[in-house]
């Protein structure tokens, strides 16, 4: 039997976190994770947003009612983008270990795109322990991530690329070992010195790990 798409597989998981949005939402949004990015979620206000945006505060309440609705949608609305571009690079990479590649590439955009993520993605995972629908939407991104790793590395495993006795629980980790590289690289002192060489050595040690080395 043939072998689904990765865009067969994966699209749902993507479109799951994608909403319909007018250009001004979406421009809302991206000022509400450049805020997001640079103070924090505890620092961030509808004041700071809609003077980031040029509007006033009423317009933020109008299109999401308040303050929680506003961080969820630009957490989604960023979350979604990341999953569409993973999603592309899986689909035009070759075999599994080129898969492999290109999904960490795609992770690895460049310094600030990273680290304005991971500050934001580590705000929706501390608040998603204490409040339901951070959650949920955490879940859900964590569910798009574990499904691209385990459709690559089953397809490695029937390529004999990969030594796994259990594809779940190998996605389990290799998502482990990019966000554990990912949060120690968010300690170095120059993160545009160090962007390329944690990039590499994250493919190395999910390699060694799919290969059982």
């Amino acid at each position: 039997m043939k072998q689904k798409s990765a865009s067969a597989i994966l699209e749902p998981h993507v479109t799951a976190l994608e909403e319909a949005l007018s250009p001004k939402q979406a421009e809302l949004l991206r000022c509400t994770y450049q805020v997001l990015a640079e103070h924090g979620l505890r620092q961030m206000t509808l004041r700071r947003v809609a003077e980031r945006a040029g509007v006033n505060k009423g317009l933020l309440l109008y299109y999401f009612g308040n303050k929680e609705n506003l961080v969820l949608s630009a957490m989604r609305w960023v979350l979604a983008r990341v999953g569409r571009r993973i999603l592309s690079a899986v689909s035009q990479a070759g075999g599994a270990e080129e898969k492999i590649r290109a999904t960490i590439d795609a992770i690895f955009v460049d310094p600030k795109a990273n680290r304005d993520f991971y500050l934001v993605y580590l705000d929706l995972v501390t608040t998603a322990a204490r409040q339901h629908r951070f959650q949920e939407l955490s879940t859900t991104f964590r569910n798009i991530v574990d499904a691209v790793y385990a459709y690559i590395i089953e397809e490695g495993v029937r390529e004999g690329a990969f030594r796994v006795q259990d594809v779940q629980e190998a996605a389990s980790v290799v998502r482990a070992l990019v966000d554990g590289l990912f949060l120690q690289w968010l300690h170095e002192p120059d993160l545009e010195a160090t962007h390329a060489l944690v990039r590499e050595r994250c493919k190395q040690a999910v390699f060694s790990y799919l290969r059982g080395r």
